[in-house]
């Protein structure tokens, strides 16, 4: 199987699958069709039913129950594009077989190490296969790991008929880096009682809470007046931004906090003496301190609105997601399951929230409760990505234990 795994992997990430923010189409990017394509072939020559891609380039597909009795219907899905914050194309992996726990030179003309001392998750993964990058790409591992995960694991089911099993619903979803991996997958369609995402990190990662998330645009309209002349006349849109920023927690920024902690994230501010925009993320994973990190900013722009007896500060807020967690708990059985399926193959269940979020999260929320389980990958989204051959064969194990666990009810 780890033979079988690491050449479907390799010929994945040789796909450029890159998403596009600046996009106004879906998918974002026609070459996710590529790779979308691709898969609709195998899945078919595997011998799954019911493959199909529709005009969005979700892929899906069914393995069709053995059973003489009803069992809940299971899903298992991944994301097709990588993420946009290095070069997609021309990935040249390397493999290192029986890894030593020492530095791995990336790439020596630029002097590109994957070194322990930096990233000690490394060294889980002593005498076995890793595979990296060549220190100037993605690698991909980010998720077409966790396709190759579930291809591999469809395809030993479809060639071990002996093991009973219940209907399995297979989805992949294009443009999940640039948050709208679901805006247009058909729930009803795909027929899935619950399912799960492969997307997460290390051997054992499991996660059904994530933050609950906003946007929020606050637009700072100044006065500009001659300097010399400016004297109880001016407002500087600049300054009256510094002054706002100043007014929101330092401590609760992105660089001072993790585990449950949240935050105010700046991600931009364009600002002259007119005019000023701050544009803010903001996350928690409690619902009320959520609702009182939004309220947080509605008064400090009236506050200032009232110092400057004016409506300088205009505030927008846009809700993006929310915690999951509320729509698992009804049914914790299937984290309870997945938690049986990685003790069942030998793996301790890492359970934690996500700090960000998932496709999971917002199908959870439009009726597909939906956890996250690790793909086995590390260092997404930079050069330093890698992933342990033997990480997704844990995956593929988990996979087929969880279907084992839900088809013996």
């Amino acid at each position: 199987m780890k033979q079988i795994l690491i050449d479907r992997f390799l010929r994945y990430v040789a796909v450029d699958t890159q998403s596009d923010p600046e996009s106004e189409s879906f998918p974002s990017t026609s070459k996710q069709l590529v790779l979308a394509n691709m898969l609709v072939d195998e899945l078919k020559q595997i011998g799954l039913d019911e493959v199909d891609i529709d005009q969005y380039g979700y892929v899906m597909a069914t393995i069709s129950s053995n059973l003489d009795r009803e069992v809940p219907v299971v899903g298992f899905i991944a994301h097709i594009d990588t993420a946009t914050e290095l070069p997609g194309h021309g990935i040249k992996p390397q493999q290192i077989e029986n890894y030593n726990g020492k530095d791995i030179v990336l790439n020596a003309e630029k002097n590109i190490l994957l070194s322990p001392t930096d990233f000690p998750d490394l060294l889980r993964y002593v005498g076995q296969t890793i595979i990296c990058t060549d220190g100037t790409t993605l690698l991909g591992a980010d998720d077409k790991a966790g396709i190759a995960e579930i291809m591999t694991a469809a395809e030993y089911l479809i060639k071990n008929p002996v093991i009973k099993h219940g209907k399995i619903r297979i989805g992949f979803t294009p443009d999940e880096e640039i948050g709208k991996g679901v805006d247009f997958f058909d729930v009803k369609k795909f027929g899935a009682n619950f399912a799960y995402t492969l997307d997460g990190s290390g051997p054992g990662e499991l996660e059904y809470e994530n933050f609950n998330a906003a946007s929020a645009k606050v637009k700072i309209k100044g006065n500009n007046i001659h300097p010399g002349y400016a004297k109880g006349k001016m407002l500087n849109a600049g300054q009256l931004a510094a002054e706002f920023m100043g007014m929101l927690p330092i401590n609760e920024r992105p660089e001072f906090t993790d585990h449950y902690e949240g935050f105010f994230h700046l991600l931009a501010i364009n600002a002259t003496v007119e005019d000023a925009e701050l544009n803010y993320i903001i996350r928690d994973h409690s619902r009320s301190i959520f609702e009182h990190r939004k309220e947080q900013i509605v008064q400090v722009a009236a506050f200032l609105n009232q110092k400057y007896s004016r409506e300088v500060f205009s505030v927008e807020l846009k809700d993006q997601y929310y915690n999951m967690r509320e729509q698992i708990e009804p049914v914790f059985h299937i984290v309870e399951t997945a938690k049986q399926a990685m003790v069942n193959v030998g793996i301790k269940p890492d359970v934690k929230p996500i700090r960000g979020g998932t496709d999971g999260s917002r199908l959870s929320y439009m009726g597909l409760p939906c956890p996250n389980l690790f793909a086995g990958g590390h260092n997404f989204h930079g050069k330093h990505e890698f992933i342990a051959a033997e990480s997704m064969v844990k995956a593929v194990e988990t996979v087929l234990n969880i279907v084992a666990i839900i088809s013996s009810k």
